[in-house]
């Protein structure tokens, strides 16, 4: 009988090992078993990790086999021991293409790139072909460490060597590219390939799409594959689950779980780990939750992506009960748990979570986890949303790494809880380091630098960012449009606005608050019906800044047809500041008692905004009963706050009601509630200089004051007229006069006529209203000396020019 040549070697094999077992049983001669035996020993030995025995059994075997030195080579590689891998390839007496790939493998899966590819090159060079294998190692280390140089080179020896053919090769080039994000070249491969796809290949396309955020183009290829009747496996499941977490596509989601369950591969703990994550992101916390209880094992993957998903959609408090609950079960809380744990800290406003967020950051210590870039940025982060700044500091300082999320997340802080001088200081920090700013870190620095109005800094920050090479977003020119407008430069926020391609109601609205706030509110209506016109819908926020446009100006009408579109149209509950906006219009216009009915019919309690834009209308039309009943209320509900004192003390000056106006600041006094004292600055190459009503603690005190009677000797002849109801009442004639002279912002516009060119312009900035006396003042000025004077009060800007302001006399 004909015996193939297989069989035949195994019948032989098997015969001469009777032969030497029954001649060692009779002649006591221990028993040796055939290296085909030892080397099927060998390979399990490895494959279970038994890395002593495999030595030992090699080193007992008489005879090696080309097998038995490929096996131990592969063994040490696999294991990470190259150098003993390195040391038998040397001693190996007959090498081969599997040899040499063996070697080569091992040096691969430690991603030695220079020696993984000095080996391929010697190789071919000793005449060795490199086989499919060969050539997948090290496909499989370039995509892992994204070495897209490298892996174009193996591409190239692969087509001279037709081995571009291969599907084994070709599906190593396909997530080589899809890892070194070249997916154009990825997916040219992939449809060249016109037979032989099969699972592997589909699944490196899917992950390829899923990991280069193209997350529809993973859904669209698992479909496809679907389609060619490709099984899905378990290592397809977690790609095209976290794209349809990340892509919110919950109903594919579900079909996708159909396939899983029909597939068997529900018990995989990496699949049903990508099914939290999935359900979860897709705030199915139902399916999530029941996907998570249904695993065999505590898996922390999943407990993370739950945790993960619960802070996402708001659930805070079920988010710190799945961490309690890790906690108790003493599972390995990573540096992925701990970020999500702390945000929720972050988020949560209260102050009894104070102990229990710094319970969070000793467990980190203890763990050894506070050292990772990811969870010190969640601390400061943190603790900055708290508002404990100096906590979020040391953790900054400490930190032994830090990128730019570390210092935005500090910068943040700071300007959130008003201190914007630091988040400046930070940011120069931050560059001097050698860290280079990205669109977050450009929005947030403008914003800051719009609240100080140091217009020179932003301007300077603007250049960095475009020396960068960084492309500019929608929320960097948002910034950019409110920084401008803030700083009373409309003219750049409107070159910014213009070059914008993409504008979001944000940006709409920046632009129609910079023109009202610039005395512009003409141009702001009309930029609001241009919003409309381009169909973009106005929000809350928008109409606060409409309402302030007409309320500058007067425009009373208007005013009421977009406060009751409002409701009628956009569905929008008017705010506080709605309702302040119209009634500072109609009490300042004159309809005290439209304001009055207006204020009686909020459907929300009105509060102190709202009331001192009333108390400020009648100050204006001398309604001192209403004045008194209004002052009353807010005395009661904001007992602090000076405003509603001085309005009404000064209303009853403006009367020459002195014992009732005596009478009030003597309440003042002993209520312990203080004045906010007057103030003005301004910003002269990159300093900041700061004046006080009758300061004289400027270096240069005495030429500002020689300045000032100067220019004060020369309104008069001008016209100008001191205003004595902005003066001291219980001074003489002459110290009312000098006080007027004296007060900031005209100490500022004179130290700005000593330092600064004629061709520029003043600005000044002031933390309280213009009083009527200097804002006359401004208009001679501006008209005498022939200087522009930008000076923004508390409200507003106003725009001195030509002895004309651009407010209309109306502030």
């Amino acid at each position: 009988m004909f015996i193939p040549h297989k069989a035949w070697h195994h019948r032989h094999v098997c015969v001469e090992s009777a032969r030497s077992f029954y001649k060692a049983a009779t002649s006591r001669i221990p028993i040796t078993e055939p290296v085909y035996y030892s080397n099927q020993k060998l390979n399990e030995l490895w494959k279970s990790g038994r890395i002593n025995e495999a030595q030992h059994l090699f080193d007992e075997m008489p005879e090696k086999d080309e097998f038995t030195w490929n096996t131990m080579i592969a063994g040490y590689g696999n294991s990470g021991k190259v150098s003993e891998a390195q040391k038998l390839f040397h001693d190996t007496p007959n090498k081969s293409s599997v040899t040499w790939s063996s070697l080569i493998s091992g040096y691969c899966n430690l991603g030695y790139e220079y020696e993984s590819l000095s080996l391929f090159s010697q190789m071919q060079c000793l005449g060795y072909k490199p086989s499919q294998f060969t050539l997948g190692s090290v496909l499989r280390m370039c995509s892992i460490y994204r070495l897209l140089s490298r892996g174009e080179q193996v591409h190239g020896y692969a087509i001279k060597t037709q081995f571009d053919a291969n599907v084994f090769v070709v599906t190593g080039l396909v997530d080589m590219y899809a890892q070194c994000r070249q997916m154009s070249k990825a997916k040219y491969l992939f449809k060249s390939m016109t037979y032989g796809k099969n699972h592997v290949t589909w699944t490196a396309m899917i992950t390829g799409f899923s990991r280069n955020q193209d997350q529809i183009g993973a859904i669209e290829c698992f479909r496809d594959m679907r389609a060619e009747g490709v099984e899905a496996n378990q290592y397809t499941f977690p790609s095209v689950l976290t794209a349809c977490g990340d892509s919110l596509a919950f109903k594919f989601g579900l079909q996708v779980h159909g396939c899983i369950v029909k597939g068997g591969f529900s018990g995989n703990v990496f699949v049903e780990s990508a099914l939290v994550n999935m359900y979860a992101k897709c705030g199915s916390f139902d399916n999530a939750r029941i996907a998570l209880e249904s695993m065999e094992v505590d898996d922390v993957v999943s407990l993370n992506a739950m945790i993960s998903g619960c802070v996402r959609q708001g659930f805070k408090q079920d988010a710190l009960l799945l961490f309690k609950k890790m906690h108790t079960k003493n599972m390995k809380i990573d540096d992925f748990t701990y970020p999500s744990v702390l945000n929720c800290f972050a988020s949560l406003l209260d102050p009894n979570t104070s102990n229990s967020s710094k319970s969070i950051h000793c467990l980190a210590m203890k763990t050894g986890f506070d050292g990772y870039i990811l969870i010190g940025n969640a601390l400061v982060d943190m603790y900055a949303k708290q508002g404990e700044l100096q906590c979020a500091r040391n953790v900054f300082d400490k930190m032994p790494e830090r990128d730019v999320v570390s210092w935005t997340s500090l910068m943040t802080g700071y300007a959130c809880n008003n201190t914007h001088e630091e988040s400046l200081k930070l940011f120069c920090e931050m560059r001097i380091s050698g860290i280079k700013p990205d669109q977050v870190v450009i929005a947030n620095i403008l914003s800051s630098c719009a609240e100080l109005t140091v217009l020179g800094f932003g301007q300077q920050v603007q250049a960095d960012f475009i020396k960068s090479g960084f492309h500019s977003s929608l929320s960097v020119d948002n910034s950019l449009v409110s920084f401008y407008t803030d700083c009373g430069s409309i003219e750049e926020a409107n070159k910014v606005f213009n070059s914008m391609n993409t504008k979001n109601v944000i940006t709409w609205t920046a632009i129609i608050k910079g023109y009202a706030k610039n005395g512009k509110s003409t141009e702001s209506l009309k930029l609001y019906n241009e919003m409309i016109k381009n169909g973009i819908k106005p929000d809350f926020i928008t109409f606060i800044e409409i309402l302030f446009a007409c309320s500058h100006a007067g425009f009373v009408d208007q005013a009421r047809e977009y406060f009751d579109s409002m409701m009628k149209i956009y569905q929008i509950t008017p705010g506080p500041d709605h309702y302040a906006c119209m009634i500072d219009l109609l009490s300042r216009s004159g309809k005290i008692d439209e304001a009055e009915k207006l204020l009686n019919e909020m459907v929300i309690e009105p509060d102190a905004t709202v009331l001192k834009a009333l108390l400020s209308g009648c100050k204006i039309h001398g309604k001192v009963e209403l004045a008194e009943k209004t002052a009353n209320t807010l005395f009661e509900l904001a007992p602090q706050d000076a405003v509603p004192y001085i309005v009404l003390s000064n209303l009853y000056s403006s009367m020459g009601k002195w014992e009732e106006s005596a009478r009030i600041r003597r309440l003042m006094k002993a209520r312990g509630v203080n004045k906010e004292p007057g103030k003005s600055w301004m910003e002269i190459n990159s300093k900041v200089y700061t004046f006080m009503s009758e300061d004289r603690r400027h270096e240069k005190w005495d030429a500002i004051y020689g300045k000032i009677d100067e220019i004060m000797m020369a309104i008069k002849e001008a016209g100008y007229v001191a205003d004595m109801n902005f003066a001291l009442h219980n001074i003489d004639e002459e110290g009312k006069q000098l006080g007027l002279a004296y007060h900031s912002e005209k100490l500022a516009v004179a130290f700005g006529l000593l330092e600064l060119p004629h061709e520029r312009e003043i600005r000044i900035f002031k933390n309280l209203r213009v009083c009527g006396d200097c804002h006359t003042a401004m208009k001679f000025i501006s008209s005498l000396y022939g200087r522009v004077i930008i000076l923004r009060d508390s409200n507003r800007f106003h725009h001195f020019k030509d002895g004309i302001c651009s407010c209309g006399d109306y502030w």
